[in-house]
């Protein structure tokens, strides 16, 4: 059986991951995919959950990030294209970057829009009250912007329909142009 790739597809609210990430799975080239969305993760988490943007959360959510890459080299080692769905910031590289050394194939795209179209299109979409969601899709845009290293793993989809940022998506998978590197 062949193993399957992880393709991580992040960035901050409002540029097109879950959406994006749906369609490359359901359109995978391989038999079998599976979408992992990371948020649904957090979910799962029934007692003692701290908001995950709050910075007291950093070792939550790295448990969250190493639980959902465990699901996510299951599903690879079974043949599955597993689609990672998610903020997966380069500062939470460090376990994806030991699968590359385990010999797992793992893409890294990032989806980067303006910030205005950013805020425009993530603004109303949250449970939280406009200002406090205003202010976490700031801080979030902020994060994924000048990530040095990583830019050339960046699609700007300010100006992209969905099906052009699919096709944007798929051609990296297919160049292997954004694939992770274990940096020695």
């Amino acid at each position: 059986m062949k193993q399957g790739r992880m393709i991580i597809i992040t960035g901050s609210p409002g540029t097109g991951k879950s959406t994006t990430a749906s369609i490359v799975a359901k359109e995978s080239t391989l038999s079998k995919s599976v979408h992992l969305h990371t948020d649904d993760f957090y979910h799962y988490i029934c007692k003692g959950a701290i908001p995950p943007f709050l910075p007291e959360s950093q070792e939550q959510n790295l448990i969250v990030i190493e639980a959902f890459l465990e699901a996510a080299k299951r599903f690879a080692r079974g043949g599955f294209d597993v689609v990672i769905d998610g903020i997966v910031g380069p500062w939470f590289l460090g376990p994806w970057l030991q699968a590359v050394q385990d010999n797992y194939e793992v893409h890294y795209i990032i989806l980067r829009a303006t910030k205005e179209e950013t805020m425009k299109r993530a603004i109303n979409r949250s449970k939280f009250d406009e200002e406090t969601n205003t202010e976490l899709v700031e801080k979030m845009w902020e994060q994924f912007n000048n990530l040095e290293h990583y830019e050339s793993n960046v699609i700007d989809t300010t100006d992209l329909s969905i099906e052009q940022s699919v096709a944007r998506i798929k051609a990296e998978i297919e160049e292997k142009s954004s694939l992770l590197i274990h940096l020695m």
